[in-house]
């Protein structure tokens, strides 16, 4: 089931790595090429000629093997990858993780990858539910990895509590899923705008609004993780991305907007257009610096293309049109008008009355609406969680359309 799958798995030193053998010989078995990396401390609770053995590959360790003399790259290791599992992860590493600490050739590796990363926790009861813990594994949710929760059973302590390593076919397991059941976009192409445009008043002035980008950015590594090829049209922003199935484009005005989405829409088969686009642009931007005046400074506003509704004009049968609506009053109404007006599948709501919600904030509260009548009012999420939320909706749409 995994051949041709490229795994990392990094070993930490904790009892639990007496598991890892296990593991390998059925991740090989499925067909999977398997590099394992262990830190210094994993030597000691299991064997790198057993690892190497059953991986068929040298364990790494290092930068340099002295043995061989040869450098193992971090770099190539995390462009290589489809996905990397750490099991077990003690606590010390997922500390590290979370606050990018590099002191070991596993975590070196880790900030360089381009995958997901799966996580299995594995220390004493106390530990586990530790503040610190705890905390730093909100930290590495909030980065979308996958965590395993350790099992509750009998610890080395002789305690009994949470804090035990899931079994190895268990993780085989998650790593199945990750791999067949979140590629649900296989095959598809995804236009994604995000962040906002600016309308120049000169050469150093604009007009725009606080959009950061943030939730089409999630969107757009929501939607690559499950399979989808993705077009990023994005506006002025401070983010960064990468994903080998992320293309991203960045523009200025609406108008520059408008032309990169009408040269890819007909190819797509899902629009998600979570940019905030200005709804006005200046009717003669001046090509010097205006300079500042006693007077009041007064400007000539002349209405925006509206990307949506002309999109919406040669929108096809097979394609899924996602919208997205910033409201203060009479937010429903105005939501199903949009739906209905700009010939939308799904609408996504956002409300400035809820604390957390809306532009500059890690965190987003939605309610998604569909053109079947369907009203979900979600709760306050990391902007990750509320992408996942409405690319599973999205996901829904298609399956409920199909023939």
């Amino acid at each position: 089931m995994l051949q041709g799958k490229n795994i990392i798995v990094g070993v930490t030193g904790g009892i639990a790595a007496y598991k890892i053998p296990a593991l390998i010989r059925m991740l090989v078995g499925e067909g999977a090429n398997v590099r394992v990396i262990m830190t210094d401390a994993a030597t000691d609770f299991v064997t790198p000629l057993t690892l190497a053995a059953l991986s068929r590959n040298d364990v790494l360790f290092r930068p340099f093997n002295s043995e061989t003399g040869k450098w193992n790259s971090h770099v190539e290791l995390g462009q290589w990858a489809d996905l990397m599992v750490i099991a077990p992860a003690t606590a010390n590493t997922l500390a590290k993780m979370a606050h990018g600490v590099a002191d070991n050739f596993l975590l070196t590796t880790y900030l360089s990858l381009r995958c997901q990363v799966m996580l299995a926790p594995a220390m004493d009861m106390d530990m586990w539910q530790h503040q610190a813990t705890q905390k730093n594994i909100t930290i590495l949710n909030s980065f979308g990895h996958i965590v395993i929760p350790p099992a509750v059973g009998e610890l080395a302590s002789g305690l009994s509590g949470p804090g035990r390593m899931e079994e190895p076919e268990k993780l085989l397991e998650a790593i199945r899923d990750f791999f067949f059941r979140g590629q649900e976009l296989r095959g598809k192409k995804i236009l994604v705008t995000a962040g906002p445009t600016v309308e120049r008043i000169d050469p150093i002035r604009f007009i725009g609004n606080f959009s950061t980008g943030q939730m089409g950015f999630a969107l757009a590594e929501e939607a690559a993780n499950r399979g989808g090829e993705v077009h990023l049209i994005t506006g002025r922003v401070s983010l960064e991305i990468s994903h080998p199935r992320i293309c991203r484009v960045n523009v200025e005005s609406a108008d520059e907007m408008f032309q990169q989405c009408t040269k890819v829409i007909d190819d797509c088969d899902i629009l998600l257009m979570a940019a905030a686009v200005a709804d006005y642009t200046i009717k003669n931007p001046s090509p010097l610096k205006e300079k500042k005046r006693d007077q009041t400074l007064k400007l000539s506003l002349s209405p925006t293309v509206d990307i949506l509704k002309e999109l919406g004009k040669g929108k096809k049968d097979n394609q899924c049109f996602v919208g997205f609506a910033l409201e203060t009053d009479d937010e429903i109404n105005h939501a199903r008008q949009k739906l209905q007006n700009k010939k939308l599948d799904i609408i996504v709501l956002n409300s400035l009355s809820d604390k957390g919600a809306g532009f500059g904030t890690a965190t987003n509260k939605v309610t998604i609406l569909t053109r079947s009548g369907e009203c979900i009012v979600g709760e306050l999420k990391s902007k990750r969680e509320v992408a996942k939320d409405i690319i599973n909706k999205v996901i829904d749409y298609l399956n409920s359309t199909i023939t």
